[in-house]
């Protein structure tokens, strides 16, 4: 289950930055555009705090 939600955030951050440059490049709202680019890269940013593994935590373990 993790692993098709990390995906689909991984998708959404790319199509909310392709967007993003869209909005930029072709319709000249450099606000929107920006902030979409934002909304991506933190989708980005998210997919990777979530999948780097963390140090284990010997006290959970004997317990």
């Amino acid at each position: 289950m993790t692993g098709t939600i990390l995906s689909i955030l991984m998708l959404a951050g790319l199509l909310l930055t392709g967007g993003g440059l869209y909005v930029m490049i072709k319709l000249r709202d450099r606000k929107r555009g920006a902030l979409m680019i934002i909304a991506g890269l933190v989708m980005f940013g998210n997919v990777a705090i979530t999948a780097i593994p963390g140090p284990d935590l010997p006290g959970l373990e004997r317990r």
